[in-house]
Protein backbone atom coordinates (compact mmCIF):
# COMPACT_ATOMS: atom_id res chain seq x y z
CA UNK A 1 0.00 0.00 0.00
CA UNK A 2 1.28 3.47 -0.83
CA UNK A 3 1.17 6.21 1.82
CA UNK A 4 -0.40 9.55 1.27
CA UNK A 5 -0.51 12.09 3.27
CA UNK A 6 -3.43 14.69 3.26
CA UNK A 7 -2.56 18.46 4.05
CA UNK A 8 -6.32 20.46 5.69
CA UNK A 9 -8.51 18.69 6.96
CA UNK A 10 -11.29 20.80 5.60
CA UNK A 11 -14.54 19.06 3.92
CA UNK A 12 -12.18 18.54 0.68
CA UNK A 13 -9.14 16.89 2.87
CA UNK A 14 -11.78 14.83 4.93
CA UNK A 15 -13.67 13.35 1.67
CA UNK A 16 -9.72 13.00 -0.37
CA UNK A 17 -8.40 10.80 2.96
CA UNK A 18 -11.77 8.77 2.99
CA UNK A 19 -11.49 8.04 -0.35
CA UNK A 20 -8.00 7.55 -0.71
CA UNK A 21 -8.01 5.02 2.24
CA UNK A 22 -10.12 2.34 0.44
CA UNK A 23 -6.87 1.74 -1.29
CA UNK A 24 -3.94 3.45 0.39
CA UNK A 25 -2.83 3.93 4.30
CA UNK A 26 -3.52 8.12 4.60
CA UNK A 27 -2.11 10.22 7.25
CA UNK A 28 -4.29 13.15 7.42
CA UNK A 29 -2.72 16.81 8.99
CA UNK A 30 -4.33 19.55 10.21
CA UNK A 31 -2.84 22.67 12.51
CA UNK A 32 -6.28 23.07 14.24
CA UNK A 33 -6.98 21.07 17.54
CA UNK A 34 -9.88 19.42 15.61
CA UNK A 35 -10.94 18.98 12.37
CA UNK A 36 -13.52 20.66 10.00
CA UNK A 37 -13.08 23.96 11.73
CA UNK A 38 -14.39 26.37 9.04
CA UNK A 39 -16.72 23.93 8.28
CA UNK A 40 -18.38 24.00 11.94
CA UNK A 41 -19.10 28.16 11.04
CA UNK A 42 -20.49 27.88 7.47
CA UNK A 43 -24.01 28.51 7.17
CA UNK A 44 -24.26 30.71 10.39
CA UNK A 45 -23.16 27.09 12.13
CA UNK A 46 -25.78 25.38 10.30
CA UNK A 47 -23.54 24.55 7.52
CA UNK A 48 -25.19 24.27 4.49
CA UNK A 49 -23.74 21.07 2.95
CA UNK A 50 -24.62 20.84 -0.60
CA UNK A 51 -27.87 22.19 -3.04
CA UNK A 52 -30.62 19.88 -4.07
CA UNK A 53 -30.55 21.38 -7.76
CA UNK A 54 -29.77 19.32 -10.72
CA UNK A 55 -26.12 18.54 -10.59
CA UNK A 56 -26.71 19.77 -14.31
CA UNK A 57 -27.93 23.65 -13.25
CA UNK A 58 -24.86 24.08 -10.37
CA UNK A 59 -22.68 25.37 -13.14
CA UNK A 60 -24.79 28.34 -13.33
CA UNK A 61 -24.21 29.57 -9.84
CA UNK A 62 -20.27 28.99 -10.15
CA UNK A 63 -18.19 31.91 -11.42
CA UNK A 64 -14.89 30.94 -11.01
CA UNK A 65 -13.95 28.44 -13.38
CA UNK A 66 -16.71 26.24 -13.83
CA UNK A 67 -15.81 24.11 -16.76
CA UNK A 68 -12.28 23.02 -14.52
CA UNK A 69 -15.69 21.22 -12.38
CA UNK A 70 -17.44 19.26 -14.83
CA UNK A 71 -15.69 15.69 -14.76
CA UNK A 72 -15.31 16.15 -10.66
CA UNK A 73 -18.75 17.15 -9.75
CA UNK A 74 -20.42 14.87 -12.45
CA UNK A 75 -17.99 11.92 -10.71
CA UNK A 76 -19.22 12.59 -7.16
CA UNK A 77 -22.61 14.60 -7.35
CA UNK A 78 -24.65 16.10 -4.82
CA UNK A 79 -27.26 13.45 -4.88
CA UNK A 80 -23.82 11.26 -3.52
CA UNK A 81 -22.88 13.81 -0.80
CA UNK A 82 -26.44 14.00 0.52
CA UNK A 83 -26.40 9.58 0.29
CA UNK A 84 -22.77 9.85 2.30
CA UNK A 85 -24.06 11.84 5.20
CA UNK A 86 -27.62 9.52 5.30
CA UNK A 87 -25.07 6.40 5.13
CA UNK A 88 -23.26 7.53 8.08
CA UNK A 89 -26.41 8.50 10.00
CA UNK A 90 -26.80 11.90 9.51
CA UNK A 91 -30.04 13.36 8.20
CA UNK A 92 -30.70 16.11 5.84
CA UNK A 93 -33.52 18.15 5.06
CA UNK A 94 -33.77 20.73 2.39
CA UNK A 95 -34.95 24.39 2.38
CA UNK A 96 -35.65 27.22 0.39
CA UNK A 97 -33.79 27.71 -2.73
CA UNK A 98 -32.34 23.78 -2.40
CA UNK A 99 -29.98 24.66 0.33
CA UNK A 100 -29.54 21.46 2.06
CA UNK A 101 -28.94 21.20 5.90
CA UNK A 102 -28.71 18.59 8.39
CA UNK A 103 -31.94 18.16 10.08
CA UNK A 104 -30.53 18.97 13.80
CA UNK A 105 -29.08 22.71 12.04
CA UNK A 106 -26.04 21.69 13.57
CA UNK A 107 -22.91 21.64 11.48
CA UNK A 108 -21.65 19.77 14.33
CA UNK A 109 -23.23 16.70 12.81
CA UNK A 110 -22.02 17.41 9.17
CA UNK A 111 -18.45 16.86 10.85
CA UNK A 112 -19.13 13.52 13.18
CA UNK A 113 -20.43 11.89 9.82
CA UNK A 114 -17.23 12.92 8.38
CA UNK A 115 -15.31 12.03 11.50
CA UNK A 116 -17.17 8.40 11.93
CA UNK A 117 -16.21 7.86 8.00
CA UNK A 118 -12.58 8.68 8.62
CA UNK A 119 -12.33 6.20 11.62
CA UNK A 120 -13.91 3.67 9.78
CA UNK A 121 -11.33 3.71 7.14
CA UNK A 122 -8.54 4.16 9.55
CA UNK A 123 -7.51 7.26 8.41
CA UNK A 124 -4.04 8.25 10.49
CA UNK A 125 -5.94 11.76 11.60
CA UNK A 126 -2.87 14.30 13.27
CA UNK A 127 -4.21 17.37 14.73
CA UNK A 128 -1.99 20.35 15.84
CA UNK A 129 0.12 19.31 13.30
CA UNK A 130 0.47 22.41 11.02
CA UNK A 131 2.52 21.55 7.80
CA UNK A 132 5.69 24.25 7.84
CA UNK A 133 7.92 23.08 5.27
CA UNK A 134 7.67 21.11 1.74
CA UNK A 135 10.78 19.07 0.42
CA UNK A 136 10.77 17.98 -3.00
CA UNK A 137 13.38 16.71 -5.85
CA UNK A 138 12.98 15.73 -9.36
CA UNK A 139 9.16 16.91 -9.36
CA UNK A 140 8.26 15.17 -6.55
CA UNK A 141 7.48 15.88 -2.93
CA UNK A 142 9.80 13.95 -0.83
CA UNK A 143 8.51 14.70 3.03
CA UNK A 144 6.64 17.68 4.84
CA UNK A 145 7.62 18.72 8.24
CA UNK A 146 5.10 20.32 10.71
CA UNK A 147 5.28 22.81 13.28
CA UNK A 148 6.10 19.97 15.98
CA UNK A 149 9.28 19.43 13.73
CA UNK A 150 8.31 15.62 12.54
CA UNK A 151 9.65 14.99 9.11
CA UNK A 152 6.06 13.06 7.53
CA UNK A 153 7.12 11.06 4.29
CA UNK A 154 4.82 9.96 1.83
CA UNK A 155 4.38 8.49 -2.02
CA UNK A 156 1.59 11.07 -2.88
CA UNK A 157 0.55 14.28 -1.35
CA UNK A 158 -3.07 16.06 -1.43
CA UNK A 159 -3.33 19.63 -0.28
CA UNK A 160 -6.32 20.69 0.69
CA UNK A 161 -5.34 23.82 2.85
CA UNK A 162 -8.09 26.16 1.83
CA UNK A 163 -7.69 30.39 0.44
CA UNK A 164 -7.61 32.88 2.10
CA UNK A 165 -10.92 33.76 4.23
CA UNK A 166 -11.17 32.94 7.68
CA UNK A 167 -7.90 32.86 8.66
CA UNK A 168 -8.56 31.91 12.65
CA UNK A 169 -9.79 29.05 11.15
CA UNK A 170 -6.57 27.69 9.62
CA UNK A 171 -6.82 29.49 6.23
CA UNK A 172 -4.29 31.42 6.06
CA UNK A 173 -3.04 30.78 2.19
CA UNK A 174 -0.20 28.66 3.29
CA UNK A 175 -0.75 26.00 0.75
CA UNK A 176 -1.10 28.80 -1.99
CA UNK A 177 2.68 29.40 -0.69
CA UNK A 178 3.78 26.07 -0.73
CA UNK A 179 2.56 25.78 -4.71
CA UNK A 180 4.27 28.46 -6.06
CA UNK A 181 7.49 27.09 -4.38
CA UNK A 182 6.90 24.01 -5.99
CA UNK A 183 6.33 25.88 -9.48
CA UNK A 184 3.09 26.74 -9.80
CA UNK A 185 1.33 29.92 -10.89
CA UNK A 186 -1.02 31.61 -8.47
CA UNK A 187 -3.92 33.67 -9.81
CA UNK A 188 -4.03 36.47 -7.15
CA UNK A 189 -6.62 35.44 -4.03
CA UNK A 190 -9.43 38.00 -3.54
CA UNK A 191 -12.45 37.98 -1.48
CA UNK A 192 -15.50 36.42 -2.84
CA UNK A 193 -18.79 36.13 -1.14
CA UNK A 194 -17.71 39.46 1.05
CA UNK A 195 -19.95 41.97 2.85
CA UNK A 196 -19.60 45.34 1.06
CA UNK A 197 -18.90 48.67 2.77
CA UNK A 198 -20.91 51.20 1.26
CA UNK A 199 -20.56 55.34 1.62
CA UNK A 200 -24.01 56.64 2.47
CA UNK A 201 -24.65 57.05 6.13
CA UNK A 202 -28.43 56.21 6.28
CA UNK A 203 -27.19 52.48 5.62
CA UNK A 204 -25.32 52.85 8.36
CA UNK A 205 -27.91 54.01 10.75
CA UNK A 206 -30.02 51.05 9.62
CA UNK A 207 -27.24 48.63 11.27
CA UNK A 208 -28.82 45.10 12.51
CA UNK A 209 -31.97 45.46 10.47
CA UNK A 210 -32.52 42.62 8.27
CA UNK A 211 -34.90 42.35 4.89
CA UNK A 212 -36.47 39.31 3.46
CA UNK A 213 -37.92 39.30 -0.38
CA UNK A 214 -35.67 42.52 -1.32
CA UNK A 215 -34.00 42.84 -5.05
CA UNK A 216 -30.20 43.84 -5.16
CA UNK A 217 -28.80 45.05 -8.35
CA UNK A 218 -24.89 45.90 -9.08
CA UNK A 219 -24.13 48.68 -11.23
CA UNK A 220 -20.28 48.61 -12.38
CA UNK A 221 -19.82 52.20 -14.71
CA UNK A 222 -23.76 52.63 -14.77
CA UNK A 223 -24.14 49.54 -16.66
CA UNK A 224 -26.21 46.22 -14.81
CA UNK A 225 -23.75 43.32 -13.57
CA UNK A 226 -26.03 41.47 -11.77
CA UNK A 227 -29.65 41.44 -9.35
CA UNK A 228 -31.17 38.83 -7.54
CA UNK A 229 -33.86 38.55 -5.17
CA UNK A 230 -33.36 37.17 -1.30
CA UNK A 231 -32.12 38.31 2.10
CA UNK A 232 -29.57 40.96 3.45
CA UNK A 233 -28.23 42.94 6.53
CA UNK A 234 -27.47 46.53 6.89
CA UNK A 235 -24.52 46.70 9.21
CA UNK A 236 -22.03 49.34 10.53
CA UNK A 237 -20.20 50.19 7.79
CA UNK A 238 -22.76 48.65 4.89
CA UNK A 239 -24.63 45.73 3.73
CA UNK A 240 -24.27 41.46 4.06
CA UNK A 241 -26.02 38.68 4.05
CA UNK A 242 -26.87 35.74 1.43
CA UNK A 243 -27.83 38.47 -1.46
CA UNK A 244 -25.04 41.10 -0.49
CA UNK A 245 -22.59 38.38 -0.59
CA UNK A 246 -23.15 36.63 -3.88
CA UNK A 247 -23.89 40.38 -5.17
CA UNK A 248 -20.41 40.96 -4.56
CA UNK A 249 -18.68 38.22 -6.84
CA UNK A 250 -19.16 40.82 -9.43
CA UNK A 251 -17.81 43.91 -7.66
CA UNK A 252 -13.93 43.79 -9.04
CA UNK A 253 -11.76 46.64 -9.29
CA UNK A 254 -12.75 49.60 -7.05
CA UNK A 255 -10.44 51.71 -7.72
CA UNK A 256 -10.86 51.40 -11.86
CA UNK A 257 -14.78 51.47 -12.19
CA UNK A 258 -17.66 53.05 -10.31
CA UNK A 259 -20.16 50.58 -8.54
CA UNK A 260 -23.50 51.41 -6.83
CA UNK A 261 -26.14 48.80 -5.49
CA UNK A 262 -29.86 49.39 -6.24
CA UNK A 263 -32.27 48.00 -3.81
CA UNK A 264 -36.09 47.54 -4.53
CA UNK A 265 -38.38 46.94 -1.30
CA UNK A 266 -41.18 45.78 -3.14
CA UNK A 267 -39.79 43.41 -6.10
CA UNK A 268 -43.01 41.66 -6.22
CA UNK A 269 -45.35 45.09 -7.65
CA UNK A 270 -44.16 47.42 -10.31
CA UNK A 271 -43.95 50.97 -10.30
CA UNK A 272 -47.92 51.42 -11.23
CA UNK A 273 -48.88 48.51 -8.41
CA UNK A 274 -46.66 50.18 -5.45
CA UNK A 275 -47.92 53.58 -6.23
CA UNK A 276 -51.78 52.39 -5.86
CA UNK A 277 -50.85 50.06 -2.81
CA UNK A 278 -49.65 53.44 -0.95
CA UNK A 279 -52.33 55.39 -2.12
CA UNK A 280 -54.54 52.60 -0.44
CA UNK A 281 -52.52 53.12 2.84
CA UNK A 282 -52.66 57.12 2.55
CA UNK A 283 -56.27 56.73 2.31
CA UNK A 284 -56.53 54.58 5.36
CA UNK A 285 -54.09 57.39 7.43
CA UNK A 286 -55.59 60.32 5.39
CA UNK A 287 -55.69 62.70 8.75
CA UNK A 288 -52.11 61.55 10.30
CA UNK A 289 -48.96 63.04 9.86
CA UNK A 290 -46.65 61.40 6.47
CA UNK A 291 -44.55 59.55 9.24
CA UNK A 292 -47.33 57.80 10.83
CA UNK A 293 -48.41 56.53 7.36
CA UNK A 294 -45.83 53.91 6.09
CA UNK A 295 -46.31 51.44 9.18
CA UNK A 296 -48.16 48.87 6.91
CA UNK A 297 -45.46 49.26 4.19
CA UNK A 298 -41.88 49.38 6.29
CA UNK A 299 -39.94 48.17 9.18
CA UNK A 300 -40.20 50.58 11.67
CA UNK A 301 -36.47 51.45 12.13
CA UNK A 302 -36.31 51.97 8.36
CA UNK A 303 -38.95 54.67 7.82
CA UNK A 304 -37.18 57.82 9.06
CA UNK A 305 -34.58 57.36 6.63
CA UNK A 306 -36.76 56.59 3.71
CA UNK A 307 -39.07 59.57 4.67
CA UNK A 308 -35.58 61.53 4.69
CA UNK A 309 -34.75 60.55 1.31
CA UNK A 310 -38.13 61.01 -0.15
CA UNK A 311 -37.63 64.81 0.73
CA UNK A 312 -40.86 64.99 2.00
CA UNK A 313 -41.45 66.75 5.82
CA UNK A 314 -42.16 63.85 7.82
CA UNK A 315 -45.07 65.87 10.08
CA UNK A 316 -46.81 66.78 6.74
CA UNK A 317 -50.54 66.06 6.19
CA UNK A 318 -50.84 62.45 4.55
CA UNK A 319 -53.81 64.70 2.78
CA UNK A 320 -51.54 67.16 1.68
CA UNK A 321 -48.82 65.25 0.01
CA UNK A 322 -49.10 65.97 -3.70
CA UNK A 323 -49.11 63.16 -6.68
CA UNK A 324 -45.46 64.07 -7.25
CA UNK A 325 -44.29 63.62 -3.66
CA UNK A 326 -46.42 60.19 -3.83
CA UNK A 327 -44.63 59.09 -7.36
CA UNK A 328 -41.18 60.19 -5.71
CA UNK A 329 -41.68 57.88 -2.68
CA UNK A 330 -42.56 55.18 -5.10
CA UNK A 331 -39.11 56.04 -7.04
CA UNK A 332 -37.37 55.96 -3.08
CA UNK A 333 -39.18 52.66 -2.68
CA UNK A 334 -37.64 51.18 -5.34
CA UNK A 335 -34.73 52.15 -6.00
CA UNK A 336 -32.26 52.76 -3.42
CA UNK A 337 -28.86 54.02 -4.25
CA UNK A 338 -26.17 52.81 -2.50
CA UNK A 339 -22.81 53.77 -3.92
CA UNK A 340 -19.70 50.74 -2.83
CA UNK A 341 -17.01 52.09 -1.35
CA UNK A 342 -15.23 49.24 -1.05
CA UNK A 343 -15.51 45.21 -0.19
CA UNK A 344 -14.31 44.11 2.83
CA UNK A 345 -10.76 42.61 3.99
CA UNK A 346 -10.68 38.61 2.57
CA UNK A 347 -10.27 37.92 6.35
CA UNK A 348 -14.36 38.19 6.22
CA UNK A 349 -14.74 36.40 2.67
CA UNK A 350 -16.56 33.20 3.13
CA UNK A 351 -14.93 32.13 0.12
CA UNK A 352 -11.41 33.04 -1.81
CA UNK A 353 -11.93 33.73 -5.86
CA UNK A 354 -8.04 32.77 -6.95
CA UNK A 355 -5.78 30.31 -5.75
CA UNK A 356 -3.45 27.34 -8.01
CA UNK A 357 -4.00 28.21 -11.98
CA UNK A 358 -6.24 25.25 -13.44
CA UNK A 359 -4.73 25.47 -15.84
CA UNK A 360 -1.78 23.15 -14.20
CA UNK A 361 -4.09 20.55 -12.60
CA UNK A 362 -5.75 17.87 -14.47
CA UNK A 363 -9.42 18.42 -13.64
CA UNK A 364 -10.14 14.27 -14.10
CA UNK A 365 -7.26 13.60 -11.37
CA UNK A 366 -6.80 16.66 -9.15
CA UNK A 367 -3.17 16.29 -10.16
CA UNK A 368 -0.51 18.35 -10.59
CA UNK A 369 1.06 18.74 -13.88
CA UNK A 370 4.04 19.97 -12.79
CA UNK A 371 4.81 17.76 -9.87
CA UNK A 372 4.31 14.07 -10.61
CA UNK A 373 2.91 13.31 -6.97
CA UNK A 374 0.90 15.85 -5.71
CA UNK A 375 -2.94 16.72 -6.18
CA UNK A 376 -5.29 19.60 -5.23
CA UNK A 377 -8.81 19.68 -3.76
CA UNK A 378 -10.83 22.47 -2.59
CA UNK A 379 -10.43 26.04 -2.47
CA UNK A 380 -6.64 26.03 -2.90
CA UNK A 381 -7.65 25.61 -6.52
CA UNK A 382 -8.79 28.74 -8.40
CA UNK A 383 -12.49 28.11 -8.46
CA UNK A 384 -15.58 29.49 -6.16
CA UNK A 385 -18.94 29.79 -6.51
CA UNK A 386 -22.01 31.12 -4.78
CA UNK A 387 -23.79 30.80 -1.52
CA UNK A 388 -26.35 27.63 -1.55
CA UNK A 389 -24.12 24.67 -0.86
CA UNK A 390 -21.85 24.99 -3.92
CA UNK A 391 -19.10 25.72 -2.38
CA UNK A 392 -18.95 23.03 -0.26
CA UNK A 393 -19.97 20.72 -3.18
CA UNK A 394 -17.04 21.70 -5.16
CA UNK A 395 -14.62 20.78 -1.74
CA UNK A 396 -16.56 17.55 -1.57
CA UNK A 397 -16.69 16.65 -5.15
CA UNK A 398 -12.28 17.41 -5.85
CA UNK A 399 -11.54 15.74 -2.45
CA UNK A 400 -13.28 12.32 -4.10
CA UNK A 401 -11.88 12.91 -7.07
CA UNK A 402 -8.04 13.62 -5.45
CA UNK A 403 -8.26 10.68 -3.12
CA UNK A 404 -9.91 8.23 -5.66
CA UNK A 405 -7.61 8.87 -8.41
CA UNK A 406 -4.29 9.52 -6.11
CA UNK A 407 -1.77 6.95 -7.23
CA UNK A 408 -3.18 5.89 -10.19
Amino acid sequence: MAKVVVIGAGPAGMMASITASKEHDVILLDGNEKVGKKLFITGKGRCNVTNNKDISEFFDYIPGNPFFLYSSLYTFTNIDTMNFFEENGIKLKVERGGRVFPESDKSSDIIKGLEKALHKNGVDIRLKSKVKKVNHRDNKIISVVDSNNNIIKGDYFILCTGGKSYPLTGSTGDGLTFAKKLGHNIVEPKPSLVPVEIKEDWVKRLQGLSLKNVKLSVYENNKKVYDDIGEMIFTHFGISGPLVLSASRHIHDVNQNSYYCELNLKPALDEKELDIRVQKDFKKYINKDFVNSLDDLLPRNMIPEIILLSGVDSHKKVHEITKAERRNLVSVLQHLKMSVEKLRPIEQAIVTAGGVDTNEIDPSTMQSKIINNLYFAGEVIDVDAFTGGYNVQIAFSTGFIAGSKVGK
